[in-house]
């Protein structure tokens, strides 16, 4: 999931936004709306085989993610006509299915012979389902992202730093696989000198205007024992959302950013954090999988420099990462569809899934992620098959814009404000959400 966003990553994607193809010229374009960002790029070269191959031109409309959701969703709602395949968010679908947005892909899928067995099982659920747990499809997983951690490789490996981590904790400095063990390691960087330059424990979300902080809460939550609703009584919420388990992971999330956050962290999302992280002010990180390749590369903090780890196990051993990622569709509206559907069974096959992971893009085919190669293909593809493992994801009901809202204010206003205890936020949480559901006749 990223609705919307502030990112400052020095992207190119939106240079390319309504461009089509160089060196094609076809009576019957396709035009693929997605979001500004590095894997827009990868999918423009990888796209480059499609037109060779069908002669069917592509155009690109990609839109920064701060206004994504809002470009996007108006152009569905109105039926507009200008997407002809549209990467769009994996809480989408729930809206997009229901109101008529996407075509339906199973007898399009059963007819190419594309079995969503083949894809990683949370992206099929998270990206292609609805309803959940039904065999009802509306997009092929496209771009597997999650919620992970970089660190300073070399900060950890320093002898001194080392020697004087255990002796005050007891075990050797490396990338936690606990949160307690988490909470340790970014209180003995809080405040330290390092080259000569203060640094930081840990960057985490805390942004308020979108997505953010919720991103970050539910990411912590779900290893604390969080559940959205009662698993045999759909909807109901009372005694899972602010349950003891949940009420002590919201506790310490906060306590993460009262301890060992820099100084100015109160919105933070995805590109503040990347920034954190290249600027050196910060030992750990927070962020989806898809900053990876690029602070894989920067000349200041990547190579031998950065290692990644998945998101940590809670108190009781459960471990989970918040799902990000999308799935790509055949919008309704489109007077190309037949074309579009190429596409979908173009972007399916094998070959090209390898080749869009080799160009940066996270690929959801298991022929891909499980080759034996894999691990090695990159230095965070093993943290990005651990991490897919163990993904949940937030609601993606029709109404989650208004369910995002409200986490999104009682989430920050305790984490960030400190507004009250972190029961009564999660209290007021089921009160929200129960109106929301209430207002949508499922309670």
């Amino acid at each position: 999931m990223k609705s919307t966003l502030k990112m400052s990553l020095g992207l190119t994607a939106g240079l390319l936004a309504s461009s089509a193809m160089t060196g094609v010229s076809q009576a019957e374009d396709l035009t693929l709306c997605w979001a500004a960002w590095d894997p827009a790029n990868a999918l423009v070269e990888l796209s480059k085989d499609f037109t060779a191959q069908t002669g069917i031109g592509m155009k690109f409309e990609f839109v920064p993610w701060t206004n994504y959701a809002d470009r996007f969703l108006n152009e569905l709602n109105s039926k507009g006509k200008l997407c002809d395949l549209i990467i769009g968010d994996s809480q989408w679908i729930g809206g997009s299915a229901e109101n008529g947005h996407y075509v339906k892909l199973n007898d399009f899928f059963d007819k190419e012979g594309i079995k969503m067995s083949d894809f990683v099982d949370a992206t099929v659920v998270g990206y292609s389902q609805w309803p959940k747990g039904t065999p009802n499809y509306w997009a092929l997983p496209a771009m597997g992202d999650v919620v992970g951690w970089t660190y300073r490789k070399d900060w950890f490996s320093n002898p001194d730093l080392q020697k004087e981590f255990k002796e005050k904790f007891g075990w050797d400095l490396a990338a936690p696989a606990t949160f307690d063990q988490f909470k340790q390691v970014a209180e003995f960087f809080q405040n330290r000198e390092i080259d000569g330059k203060k640094v930081y424990g840990a960057s985490i979300y805390t942004e308020r205007g979108s997505e953010g902080v919720t991103m970050g809460v539910m990411d912590v939550l779900y290893s604390y024992g969080f559940n959205y609703e009662n698993p045999d009584k759909p909807y109901e919420m009372e005694g899972f959302v602010n349950s003891e388990k949940s009420v002590k992971g919201l506790e310490f999330y906060k306590s993460l950013y009262d301890c060992c956050t820099p100084p100015g962290a109160s919105n933070s999302y995805m590109g503040e954090g990347v920034d954190a992280f290249k600027s050196g002010q910060v030992a750990m990180h927070m962020n989806f999988a898809f900053t990876w390749p690029g602070l894989q590369k920067d000349e200041a903090v990547g190579g031998e420099k950065v290692g990644f780890f998945a998101n940590p196990a809670g108190p009781d051993g459960e471990q989970f990462a918040q799902l990000g990622g999308q799935g790509i569709s055949v919008v309704s509206y489109s007077d190309k569809q037949e074309s579009a559907l190429k596409y979908i069974k173009w972007f399916a096959n094998p070959e090209v899934q390898k080749k869009w992971w080799s160009l940066g893009g996270f690929s959801c085919l298991k022929s891909v992620v499980e080759d034996p190669a894999f691990p090695d293909s990159q230095p965070y593809a093993k943290t990005f098959l651990q991490s897919m493992a163990i993904v949940k994801d937030f609601w993606a009901e029709p109404s989650y814009a208004s369910l995002l809202q409200a986490s999104q204010k009682r989430f920050h206003d305790y984490v960030v404000a400190g507004q009250g205890t972190s029961k009564e936020a999660l209290d007021g949480l089921v009160e929200d959400w129960t109106e929301v559901f209430q207002d949508d006749g499922k309670i």
